[in-house]
């Protein structure tokens, strides 16, 4: 972050003088004019053995939380881990779409120049409100409309792509749209339909505490948007799959 004269911030250090690695991160992503939003992927700027780094600083910041929720992870037995348990789960599992590259996909051509509506899903989602790490539990449909030239991907693909996108920390709204840009970029079929439903622990856990509210969002793209026949075709056949 810049002063207003203009000069970077040091980064903090150790107490052995160590510079944190949370800390050499950011100041790679901001020199590269990068940023790092919580639904950003920043695997492009770590480094060799840096995840592994990070992952025991995380544990460390964890632990101090625990001890200012006067919490005694010396003598309780079951707290006596968390701090170590909730660093990987962050790094490795819920937050996993931060810090590990987008997942290969093979591209197929259309050769047999399929050009008839394709839907995939339910796909289980998993990801987490930005405003209070509460988790976002849902499903996703992806409607395609291929033409000659699209590229086609495994089914498998989508899943895994679905769950690259969604762990992190994010909207619902936003999280949608980034997926839907990925697979119009890979695949540019003539259209692309996203849905998604989910549940909200922000609202079932803490505040309203109503336990029966969903939200669900949609993106229609090119021939979806265009065309009513086909949109309605697509939501029809996703009513007999929502139950």
């Amino acid at each position: 972050m810049a002063s207003q004269a203009g000069a970077v911030e040091p980064v903090s250090q150790l107490r052995d003088g160590r510079t944190p690695v949370a800390d050499r991160i950011r100041d790679r992503i901001r020199k590269a004019r990068g940023r790092f939003r919580a639904n950003d992927n920043i695997a492009a700027y770590l480094e060799a053995g840096e995840l592994e780094q990070l992952r025991l600083e995380v544990a460390e910041k964890v632990e101090d939380l625990l001890q200012a929720l006067v919490i005694d992870t010396e003598s309780d037995h079951n707290t006596r881990d968390t701090a170590r348990r909730v660093a990987k789960m962050y790094l490795m599992e819920v937050f996993a779409g931060r810090y590990g590259a987008q997942p290969p996909v093979t591209e197929f051509p259309n050769v047999g120049r399929l050009n008839e509506l394709m839907i995939v899903g339910p796909i289980m989602v998993r990801s987490a409100c930005s405003h209070h790490l509460c988790p976002i539990i849902g499903r996703v449909w992806v409607g395609v409309m291929p033409n000659e030239h699209s590229a086609l991907i495994g089914l498998s693909k989508y899943a895994r792509l679905v769950e690259w996108v969604m762990a992190r920390p994010q909207i619902q709204e936003e999280a949608i749209t980034e997926l839907a840009d990925l697979l119009q970029n890979k695949m540019q079929p003539d259209g692309l339909a996203v849905v998604m439903e989910a549940d909200h622990y922000c609202m079932k856990w803490r505040g309203v505490k109503d336990s029966d509210s969903k939200m669900t969002n949609s993106i229609m793209r090119g021939s979806f948007l265009k065309n009513p026949d086909l949109r309605r075709e697509f939501l029809s056949l996703l009513a007999g799959r929502t139950k």
